[in-house]
C-alpha cells in the first residue's frame, strides 16, 4: 500500500509542474488593441467552417455569434439531419449573404462523420484562413480578430482554441472541467515548441489553419478514420514543421458541450480509450489511479493520515485549473465526486462499438 501512496504522489507531483507551467504561460486569447484590429483588417480572407449534424436547437443559439465575426464566408453543412438544422441555417442566410449552407453528401467506407463533413467545408472555402468550428461553440464578438492576431503572432500552421466550457448544472461543473485537466496536467505548453510531432494536443471544437498548412498535411483525408482527428492534425502539421499553437478560450469563445448526463456519457466515452491508446488496461489503470487519488484517499487517511497529502494535492490541482480556467473557487470541492461521476464513462469507453449522433461506430 505505501507504493501505491508514494506513486500517486508523484503523479500528482508531475500534475502539479505542469499545472503551475501552464498557468503562468499556457497563452489566453485577448482582444486585439484598436491599432492592430486597423492594421490587420482586411489582409486575409477567413472562412468559417461549421459541420452540423442534428444541430438546430444549439445553432438557435450561437448563429448569431457567428454572424458577428468578420469572416469572408460562413459555410455550414447540413450533415443529413432529421431535424431543423436546415431550416436554422436558410434563415441566417436571409439574413446575411456570408452564410451558405452545403448540403452534405453520403458518408464514404472508412470515414468518420466529421472528417467527412470537414473535408466537404475545405473543399468548398475559398478562405486564406479555413476555421473549423463546432455548431455548439458561442463566438464572442471579435472572438474571430483574436484568434486571427493569436495565428500571426506565433507564425503557427494551426491554431486550436480550448473553449471555456460553459456549466450551469452541478454535474458539468464535475466533470466538464476535466477536459481542461487532461491538457493542462499532462502536456506543459514548452513541449509544443519542440520538435517532436506526439509532443502535440488539439481541439476540434476550434481549429485555425492558414490553407497552406491544412493543404500540406492532406486536410481530413489524411486522418478520414480518426477519432481523435484534431489530435492527429496537430501532430502532422507539427511533423510538417508548419507551426503548431494553443490557447484558452477564456471570455470570448466559449461551449456547453451536453445538456444531460448521458450526453455527457456517450460524448466523453466515445474519446475516452483513444487518449488511453486505445489500450484496455492503460484505461482500467488510469480509472484506479483518479479512484484512489481524488476519493478513496479520504477514507484511507483513517489508515494512514500520508493520505490527506494526497487528497490536498488533488484539491490544489482544481484549484490551479481554475485559477487558469476563470472557473469558481468552491468547485475544487466537486473533486472527490468526478471519478465517482465518471465511471460510467469508462465502462462506456470499453465497449467495442459506440453511436455517436445516429451512426454505428466499432473501435
Amino acid at each position: 500500500m505505501n507504493f501505491v501512496l508514494y506513486f500517486t504522489m508523484v503523479w500528482l507531483g508531475i500534475k502539479l509542474v505542469n499545472l503551475l507551467i501552464n498557468l503562468l504561460i499556457f497563452p489566453v486569447l485577448r482582444l486585439p488593441d484598436a491599432k492592430r484590429q486597423t492594421q490587420n483588417a482586411g489582409k486575409q480572407k477567413v472562412s468559417l467552417l461549421i459541420p452540423a449534424r442534428n444541430e438546430a436547437h444549439n445553432l438557435k443559439e450561437t448563429l448569431p455569434g457567428f454572424l458577428r465575426q468578420e469572416a469572408g464566408e460562413i459555410l455550414i453543412l447540413d450533415d443529413e439531419s432529421q431535424d431543423d438544422t436546415a431550416l436554422e441555417v436558410d434563415r441566417a442566410s436571409a439574413q446575411d449573404a456570408r452564410v451558405r449552407r452545403m448540403a452534405g453528401q453520403p458518408k464514404p467506407e472508412g470515414w468518420m462523420g466529421k472528417t467527412w463533413a470537414c473535408q466537404q467545408l475545405a473543399q468548398a472555402a475559398s478562405g486564406e484562413v479555413l476555421i473549423f468550428t463546432d455548431a455548439d461553440v458561442y463566438w464572442e464578438k471579435a472572438a474571430l480578430k483574436a484568434v486571427l492576431q493569436r495565428l500571426r503572432q506565433e507564425k503557427a500552421g494551426l491554431l486550436s482554441v480550448y473553449p471555456r466550457q460553459i456549466t450551469p448544472t452541478l454535474l458539468e461543473r464535475g466533470l466538464l472541467p476535466l477536459i481542461d485537466d487532461v491538457l493542462m496536467g499532462y502536456l506543459p505548453y514548452p513541449l509544443l515548441w519542440t520538435p517532436f510531432p506526439s509532443a502535440a494536443a488539439a481541439n476540434g471544437q476550434v481549429m485555425a489553419f492558414t490553407r497552406e498548412a491544412y493543404l500540406a498535411v492532406g486536410g481530413h483525408a489524411a486522418v478520414r478514420g480518426e477519432v481523435l482527428e484534431d489530435v492527429r492534425l496537430a501532430q502532422q502539421v507539427k511533423a510538417a514543421g508548419k507551426g503548431l499553437a494553443l490557447a484558452l478560450g477564456s471570455n470570448l469563445i466559449g461551449v456547453r458541450m451536453y445538456r444531460n448526463y448521458g450526453e455527457i456519457v456517450e460524448g466523453l466515452g466515445k474519446n475516452l480509450i483513444e487518449f488511453h491508446g486505445r489500450n484496455r488496461f492503460v484505461l482500467v489503470l488510469s480509472y484506479l489511479m483518479h479512484l484512489i487519488a481524488y476519493t478513496l484517499c479520504w477514507p484511507l487517511a483513517l489508515l494512514n493520515p500520508l493520505w490527506l497529502i494526497v487528497g490536498g494535492m488533488g484539491l490544489l490541482e482544481r484549484l490551479l485549473l481554475n485559477l487558469k480556467t476563470g472557473r469558481e473557487f468552491w468547485e475544487l470541492l466537486l473533486m472527490p465526486l468526478a471519478p465517482i461521476l465518471s465511471t460510467p464513462i469508462y465502462l462506456r469507453s470499453w465497449a467495442r462499438n459506440y453511436v455517436w449522433k445516429g451512426r454505428v461506430y466499432s473501435r
